[in-house]
């Protein structure tokens, strides 16, 4: 009789995983050992798990190495069209696995570490998390150079290299607590700084015009550090850059002006200038006017732009000598695409150097700015739209300020030509906000000096057209696409879910990896019951795996037949985790008043991180604590309901928990979510959505079948007419029994018996001020989750819907966004051949 597979065996057995041949084995343990040894500096006596990691990955980098110096020979010696993707935030997450799947080395390594007598899980978990970025937008930049680099783009990611990322949540006592992510503490085994394309950045000083142009002088100059790290394509031998700036101190730093005795004080003082890439700003969705933001803002643009023209002038491989001095060809070998309006000043920075630095004529150096720029937006709510306060502009930035003018006369003089006399129009459209202080509307901005701008749905990039950007679209309706969000399948399938990844290759084979439309094949197994049996036994072999992790850490009994209800993402009224809370509370009432009733058990989790300074997000998460609280200590509910506060959302708990999860949900109002990607990622990992008719929600219900998804509350049309009618909560509290019982209980201190009046704050804002409506799709979500509830109790029919769910993947596969963007916006054409395999050792920057 055979034993059963351990987990090893049972890895070795994942085809997606790679080939683990014998020599290639051998190689990975000696290479590590070597690193062990002479990197690390360590025997097998005294190192510990850290360094084995360290060790590992050193192993694996090298095999990017010379992937990675062929790929910039290639391109310096084919000399292709270059992206130039800039964005403030890259939420990158762990390297180490990703190298693996991209390289086919997962069942190779696992295979040397075994025979190691080491557990490749557990090194992977020593791994930091590069926690770049907030949310969605810094995930979707790290999803795109993963497909930029997978179709074979000459692509580059420029960012800040911030020494603290994303916060560490905690949760003490049910609120939440910030600490600060020391990323770099243990050193970074993925980058290689590189000195010697340092750059200076200037800031304030004052301008001087003469008869041969316009000088910035008197500033303070600030030097931009870069750091690369290797960006590996999908198995195609490409190996592409992200390219991280940090500051750093010119060496004259408050050293020129010698205050008599001030020297300790000078040196001291470095900080000041290198605190520009110390720390990413904590908001999703929200803007902060400040100086400092303001600073890393231009710092990426500037350093980018000068390594852009730097990049587009040299002649021969390695050399510095200047060939290319025609700008005109520009945009023909450069497109830059903005990431939101972060990035703005690439439009009058690039306007300064072109003008002011090489002397071109002002309309010259305007043609070759928009036809070289285009602009993503990522959100409609007017709190997150940048808009800089003209006196710091002018304080920090006045060379800028001035072209930005120059930039809005001409601009409302082609406006005033299309619309004589409409001086309201022109109001709206202009640059800067005139009243109180002046403004500069940077998303105005964007728009006038790129040749694209797209929304990143469909629903998103009508509403664009249709409300904020009405005037613009009016006049440029060219310039207005659509990109719908996607998601790499590498990241969010195979690495997360190697199961699942593995019974769809038995039944369609590994292509759909790099073509995740071929998932539309699933559809003919959606009554094959093999088929039907493997996906659900696939979710209930992670949901166990998660139920060990939640046990570990939440000392709460997890029911593993229970359905996994999951809501994570950033903490925002918009995202109506409010909503999710009143089902809950509704449910463990009804469950109270009816004990002996077959309820469809459930465990509910929400996790995500609340920005420090929004009060509101941060009571809604000591909401759903005290709500655990009462709900998981009630003996007469037992384990048909728990409610978990996952503590620290990040990358690496989405790795975990999104396999596990048979609920997603997406619940915003409609008209706010502008995209959504954790959707993408639920539906690929076949769990079910509840959501709204927002964002990419809209498309994934086209794709699966509408009756595959679980839609309920207001459309668009519902919510604008709501707005005419006016909105009122008390209507609804007085007409829905279990709604006012609900709101009851968190007003009168149920869920916080030590202070009664602890979430009157909350009730406050639902009942008088409430911008997102939560009352009024609560009914119709109840309705739903009804069901939900129906539905989950035949599990047969539940996983045929995840079937179609999965099958539908297709489009949502970042892989499809990137080459609409390649074709569309940057006249670029993706290719899925590979790069021939070089073993030659000449570098390029």
């Amino acid at each position: 009789m055979s034993k059963p597979l351990s987990d090893h065996d049972r890895k070795k057995q994942i085809s997606v995983r790679g080939l683990a041949g014998v020599e290639n084995v051998a190689e990975l343990k000696q290479n590590f050992n070597r690193h062990l040894h002479f990197t690390l500096v360590k025997d097998r006596n005294v190192a510990t798990r850290r360094d084995y990691y360290f060790a590992l990955a050193h192993t694996v980098r090298e095999h990017l190495i010379g992937r990675w110096i062929r790929t910039q020979q290639y391109y310096y010696e084919k000399d292709p069209k270059r992206v130039y993707y800039i964005s403030l935030e890259f939420y990158m997450g762990r390297a180490l696995q990703n190298t693996m799947v991209n390289l086919a080395l997962e069942n190779a390594c696992d295979e040397a570490m075994y025979q190691l007598g080491l557990d490749m899980e557990e090194l992977e978990d020593m791994e930091e998390d590069a926690g770049l970025g907030n949310g969605g937008l810094g995930r979707l930049a790290a999803c795109f150079l993963d497909s930029m680099a997978s179709l074979g783009l000459a692509a580059y990611g420029y960012g800040i290299r911030y020494e603290f990322g994303i916060f560490n949540q905690k949760i003490v006592n049910g609120w939440q607590v910030e600490e600060a992510d020391d990323w770099l503490r243990f050193g970074n085994p993925w980058e290689k700084a590189r000195p010697e394309y340092m750059r200076p950045v200037q800031f304030y000083g004052r301008t001087e015009h003469h008869p041969d142009g316009v000088k910035w002088v008197d500033t303070q100059v600030v030097l931009a550090l870069p750091y690369d790290t290797p960006i590996p394509g999908y198995r195609n031998n490409v190996v592409n850059t992200m390219r991280l700036w940090s500051a750093k101190a010119p060496c004259d730093f408050n050293l020129k002006d010698f205050n008599v005795g001030g020297y300790i004080q000078a040196v001291l003082d470095r900080n000041l200038a290198e605190n520009i890439s110390r720390v990413l700003y904590p908001n999703d969705n929200f803007f902060e006017g400040k100086e400092l933001r303001l600073k890393q803002e231009y710092f990426v643009v500037s350093a980018t732009l000068q390594d852009i023209i730097r990049r587009f002038k040299v002649s021969k491989f390695g050399s510095r000598e200047i060939a290319r001095t025609d700008f005109s060809k520009l945009p023909d070998k450069v497109a830059i695409q903005l990431n939101d309006t972060h990035p703005a000043m690439a439009i009058p920075e690039l306007m300064r150097v072109l003008v002011d630095e090489e002397k071109l004529g002002w309309d010259k150096a305007w043609d070759i700015c928009i036809r070289t720029c285009a602009y993503t937006n990522h959100t409609v709510l007017p709190e997150a739209l940048e808009r800089w306060p003209v006196d710091l502009f002018a304080h920090l930035l006045p060379r800028h300020l001035e072209i930005v003018y120059e930039i809005n006369r001409r601009h409302l003089e082609r406006v005033a030509a299309k619309f004589p006399g409409d001086h309201d129009r022109m109001r709206r459209m202009s640059l800067i906000e005139e009243g109180g202080q002046k403004r500069i509307n940077m998303a105005h901005l964007c728009i006038v000096g790129s040749h694209a701008v797209n929304g990143v749905a469909q629903i998103h990039s009508d509403i664009l057209k249709a409300t904020i950007f009405k005037d613009f679209y009016e006049m440029e309706p060219n310039k207005f696409q659509n990109k719908t969000n996607g998601i790499t399948p590498r990241r969010w399938l195979v690495m997360c879910n190697p199961g699942l990844a593995e019974v769809i290759a038995e039944r369609i084979g590994e292509d759909y990896i790099r073509d995740l439309d071929q998932l539309q094949k699933l559809r003919k197994f959606v009554n094959d019951d093999a088929f039907i049996r493997d996906i659900a036994k696939v979710k209930q072999e992670n949901k166990l795996k998660f139920a060990v992790h939640l046990e570990e850490h939440y000392k709460v009994k997890i029911n593993p037949n229970s359905m996994f209800d999951i809501q994570v993402k950033r903490i925002h009224e918009y995202k109506r985790q409010l909503l999710n809370c009143l089902h809950i509370i509704t449910y463990y009432n009804r469950i109270k008043k009816e004990p002996n009733k077959q309820w469809t058990p459930r465990t509910v989790m929400i996790g995500g991180k609340a920005a420090p300074g929004y009060h509101t997000a941060k009571m809604i998460i000591r909401l759903i604590t005290a709500i655990g609280e009462v709900v998981n200590n009630d003996p007469v509910v037992g384990d048909r309901l728990k409610v978990i506060f996952l503590e620290n959302y990040r990358m690496s708990l989405a790795r975990i928990s999104i396999p596990a999860a048979d609920l997603s949900q997406q619940i915003s109002t409609a008209g706010t979510e502008a995209s959504g990607t954790g959707n993408m990622k639920f539906m690929l990992n076949g769990a079910l959505t509840i959501g709204t008719m927002d964002g990419a929600n809209v498309e994934m219900a086209e794709e699966a079948g509408e009756d595959n998804l679980f839609i309920f509350g207001m459309r668009v049309e519902d919510v604008d007419a709501m707005d005419v009618r006016g909105y009122h909560a008390q209507e609804y509290y007085n007409r829905l029994p279990e709604l006012k019982q609900a709101i009851d209980q968190i007003a009168g201190g149920f869920f916080s018996p030590k202070q009664h009046d602890l979430f009157k704050e909350i009730v406050n804002m639902l009942m008088h001020h409430d911008r997102f409506k939560v009352f009024a799709d609560y009914e119709d979500y109840i309705k739903c989750q009804e069901k939900v509830n129906a539905l989950y109790k035949n599990p047969k029919e539940w996983t045929k819907k995840v079937i179609y769910n999965i099958a539908g993947c297709g489009k949502f596969s970042s892989d499809r966004t990137i080459a609409q963007y390649a074709r569309e916006i940057w006249g670029m054409e993706p290719t899925l051949e590979k790069l021939p395999e070089s073993h030659t050792n000449s570098w390029t920057g």
